[in-house]
């Protein structure tokens, strides 16, 4: 999955890129001392990048990773608590505490969005830096930036129905509290009662 990868036409050694990943095509770094040429697609904490990872790796791609990491954990930890809830299990501590979940659920997909709104308006703010990839003219953003953007958009609405149905469980938990409380007898009354001599 690429972020930002080069159009075919320009023939540039760099291909494309995604967040843990660079491929190249018989690129040389200006900056390095040897005539080293780097080729093919490599891990970004690979030994074939040691040599040229600070670039490959400024401070705000590390953010940007650091983002996308921390909302791909939460997001699976929300959707666990959603598959929990869906189908009841534990069934007595969702039955007492389903808005808890809904509730968890809500904060986690509503820091998933915002930690990917982010990175991706971080990386689409930094990408064309002339001190990163060369030639960055050349290039554009790919299909997996498209569908961290659609998937930080798919998150808020989530926070949004979840926020709706932890607030909706909340009220009917207060409701069938009150309900119970009703259906005890009253003790004050129930003294009366047997004073008057009816019991």
């Amino acid at each position: 999955p690429y972020w930002i990868e080069s159009y075919q036409e320009t023939f540039s050694n760099f291909k494309h890129m995604g967040l843990w990943e660079y491929c190249f095509k018989q690129f040389r770094y200006p900056y390095y001392q040897f005539d080293k040429e780097f080729d093919g697609c490599h891990h970004i904490f690979s030994e074939e990048y040691y040599v040229i990872r600070e670039w490959l790796l400024p401070g705000w791609l590390m953010i940007v990773q650091t983002f996308v990491t921390l909302a791909l954990l939460l997001s699976f930890f929300a959707q666990a608590l959603i598959v929990l809830t869906l189908v009841r299990w534990p069934l007595k501590f969702v039955l007492n505490y389903e808005w808890l979940l809904s509730a968890t659920a809500f904060i986690c997909c509503i820091t998933t969005g915002t930690l990917l709104f982010l990175a991706v308006s971080i990386f689409g703010g930094q990408c064309w830096r002339r001190d990163w990839l060369m030639y960055p003219n050349f290039n554009h953003l790919s299909w997996s930036y498209g569908l961290a953007v659609i998937s930080f958009m798919f998150h808020w609405l989530a926070s949004c129905l979840l926020y709706l149905d932890a607030k909706a469980g909340y009220r009917l938990r207060k409701e069938s509290r009150n309900l119970v409380m009703q259906m005890q007898p009253n003790l004050q009354s129930h003294q009366g009662l047997s004073r008057g001599g009816y019991i």
